[in-house]
């Protein structure tokens, strides 16, 4: 009877059991499996140690918008800060903390961390020498054109850090090789802009209709504007017509024109404003690009005098945009960090050949000159001490007739290129043609490509509290210093020269790399996508 008892128990039993083991297995399996968000590993069971690879989420579409850029000492790289002011030595001069190698090393271990996931790859320790299993299972991965143009930005931030950083010798180039003091950093410099050449792509916006869109002034004191906005719009190598592929793109509207054709004298200039305004909004209700970035890979170019504070009218333009401005008046919220100082031309004959050019610096008998009208807050001072009252600086309210101003400008050691109304001043490139060394007696103001050029090697930049000991200063520079200055200024004057069709580091293209560069300086994301 026992016995039957204990059978029976442990049929029960034994049916139990199997009853309750699958689900002992299967919870036990569910254990081993990596929760969301925990760090998994295995362990050798010879070890003692625990060794754990964690595997880190990659940063939101959000989190790599505020990722500021690193940078050099005085280089702001978040979009839309303007607390810090920028100059070329922020963008290529790397003496202190490189300004764009880290941000392209940071994408270089991100791709190469996908690479090795995709390949199966893993650093963690195995179990009897096999093969480790990935760490996480592979995250997909959605590409659009605007990550790889970031990705190609990247790539070209990395070769001109590899440049500015290289001892050896330079990259050959059939047309010119930057050298010299002049430059801030002249491998740099041909680095970016080769790669500008190589990838920079800009979509002009089709919207508008002449003469106040698609066109511009090609003489008088506006020539900067239309020769840009008309060579650009036939332009074949920058430009592309797939927006799609652009990293930057132009709004080309002339403020010049719109002062000619719309404006009504004795009235503000609220009209014009709100053209722009109106512009704009056009823009974004038709295309989706000025939104995605707020404006930040949008830019616009005007050398009126209007045309910085008519930007304000639309949003996030002033604020975000990049702004190519003749007048770079800091105190007037020009943003160094992202807006463009470019040159003011006041171009009155069609051949820029006759304009070019001047005697030696032993043949230069006048110290220093200047002719223009006595307007705007330095000029009258430069008036007041120099009028009349120095036979070596010729200061002229209006020269008599059949006295030529460029012959005088060729005749003269330096050029006094004093502000107006506005701080920019059309005597700066005039100086530059003519070989004369320019003075820039101004406040407030960015000299064009200072991005790139290291204006000081070649001009005289002074205070206007230094305006009563101008003589002083110039004859305080020694014969030796002045040969060098005026043979640097010969040399840089190719930079602001005028080419029909345009030449390679002329003013045209010079602009496009000042604009190139700011680019390079944001970054712009799909804001629900991942790069």
């Amino acid at each position: 009877m026992l016995e039957l008892v204990y059978m029976a128990n442990s049929s029960s039993s034994f049916r139990i059991l199997l009853y309750v083991l699958p689900y002992v297995l299967v919870l036990g399996s569910i254990s081993l499996l990596p929760t969301k968000g925990s760090s998994w590993a295995m362990t050798s069971p010879s070890s003692s140690n625990t060794n754990v690879d964690t595997v880190k989420a990659p940063p939101s579409a959000s989190e790599r918008r505020d990722m500021p850029l690193k940078s050099g000492s005085d280089m702001v790289v978040g979009h839309g800060d303007k607390k810090e002011a920028i100059s070329y030595g922020a963008v290529l001069n790397f003496s202190t903390s490189p300004p764009l190698a880290e941000q392209a090393s940071q994408v270089q271990q991100f791709t190469e961390s996908d690479d090795d996931a995709s390949r199966g790859n893993s650093s963690s320790p195995s179990i009897n020498e096999s093969p480790s299993l990935p760490l996480s299972p592979k995250r997909p991965r959605v590409q659009t054109n605007l990550d790889k143009l970031e990705i190609g930005l990247q790539r070209a931030r990395a070769a001109i850090r590899a440049a500015a950083a290289a001892n050896g010798s330079r990259v050959q180039d059939p047309d010119y090789i930057p050298s010299g003091p002049v430059y801030l950093n002249a491998k740099a410099f041909h680095r970016s802009y080769l790669e500008m050449e190589k990838r920079f792509k800009i979509f002009v916006y089709k919207e508008g209709d002449p003469p106040l869109f698609h066109d511009g002034p090609c003489y008088n004191l506006y020539t900067t504007e239309g020769i840009f906005i008309n060579k650009l719009q036939i332009d074949k190598h920058f430009q592309t017509q797939d927006p799609e592929n652009a990293h930057v793109f132009f709004l080309p509207y002339s403020v010049a024109r719109m002062v000619s054709y719309v404006w009504k004298k004795g009235t503000y200039f609220t009209a014009i404003g709100n053209i722009v305004k109106d512009y704009v909004e056009l823009i974004t209700r038709k295309h989706q690009y000025f939104n995605r970035s707020l404006g930040t890979d949008h830019f616009m170019l005007s050398c009126h005098d209007w045309g910085p504070i008519t930007s304000f009218y639309a949003p996030h333009l002033a604020e975000n945009s990049i702004r190519a401005l003749c007048n770079a008046n800091t105190s007037e919220e020009f943003n160094p960090v992202k807006d463009v100082s470019v040159p003011e031309i006041n171009l009155k004959i069609n051949k820029l050949d006759t304009l070019i050019g001047g005697p030696s610096p032993s043949k230069r008998s006048i110290l220093a000159f200047f002719a223009g009208g006595n307007h705007g807050p330095v000029r009258p001072l430069v008036f007041k001490h120099w009028e009349n009252k120095d036979p070596d600086i010729r200061v002229h309210n209006h020269l008599r007739k059949r006295v030529s101003y460029q012959n005088l400008m060729r005749s003269s050691k330096f050029c006094l290129c004093p502000s107006g109304y506005e701080v920019a001043s059309p005597r700066i490139t005039e100086s530059l043609y003519n070989g004369c060394v320019p003075v820039l007696i101004s406040k407030s103001y960015v000299p064009p490509f200072s991005d790139v050029l290291k204006w000081k090697s070649f001009a005289v930049i002074i205070s206007l509290e230094d305006i009563p000991n101008l003589k002083k200063i110039l004859m305080g520079i020694p014969d030796r210093k002045y040969i060098k200055m005026q043979k640097r200024v010969v040399q840089v004057a190719r930079h602001f020269q005028i080419n029909t069709p345009p030449k390679r580091f002329d003013v045209f293209h010079m602009i496009l790399h000042s604009i190139w560069l700011r680019r390079l300086n944001i970054r712009v994301n799909e804001r629900d996508k991942l790069l």
